[in-house]
């Protein structure tokens, strides 16, 4: 476990966006209208003292990590295409099979899509489409590992987690907003 990690909060348009991340890398990042909701998950989650970045000291290697991390999110926010690559991710406290599925959602890149059946073969599981849904359901890390980019087997939105404080069809508008800012459009499922 980290022995602190650091926060930060950025204007995410239609709630705040809230980021976090230890000396390792970025462990959160999420709209999550709830500050306090968002750091009391944190302190579960990883069991250590929580320090807003500018109370940090200024040689903080976790701030150092936040503050590297926050232009390649706000441009991201703001719908521009940034590199993601050098941003470092901490995923150690996730169970193996969330940071498999993860880590190769994270190679998708800007304006492509996959299905989760595609992620469920590239990790080795052509058979667990439905587990890699869930594994991006509990995705930690948004838009530095964008589970928005993996669409369902038929060509549709399918589903898009996010934090559950909005209902299912805001979160399906939000998946389908962060695509069309990469240049894709992905209809709805009917029904």
């Amino acid at each position: 476990m980290p022995d602190h990690v650091v926060i930060a909060t950025l204007d995410g348009g239609s709630a705040p966006f809230r980021v976090a991340a230890t000396e390792r890398g970025v462990v959160a990042a999420e709209w999550q209208a709830d500050e306090t909701a968002f750091i009391a998950a944190l302190r579960t989650r990883l069991r250590a003292p929580i320090v807003v970045l500018e109370e940090a000291p200024a040689d903080d290697e976790a701030a150092a990590v936040l503050r590297a991390a926050i232009p390649v999110l706000e441009a991201r926010l703001r719908g521009e295409r940034a590199p993601e690559e050098a941003i470092p991710t901490d995923l150690t406290d996730r169970p193996s099979w969330d940071r498999r599925v993860l880590d190769e959602v994270r190679r998708v890149g800007w304006g492509q899509t996959a299905s989760y059946g595609d992620v469920a073969k590239r990790v080795g599981a052509p058979r667990a489409a439905r587990a890699v849904g869930g594994a991006l359901g509990r995705n930690p890390i948004s838009l530095l590992i964008p589970c928005h980019r993996i669409i369902a087997g038929d060509g549709t939105l399918g589903g898009y987690g996010g934090t559950g404080w909005i209902d299912r069809d805001r979160q399906l508008s939000r998946k389908e907003a962060l695509l069309l800012r990469e240049g894709v459009t992905v209809p709805r499922r009917d029904g």
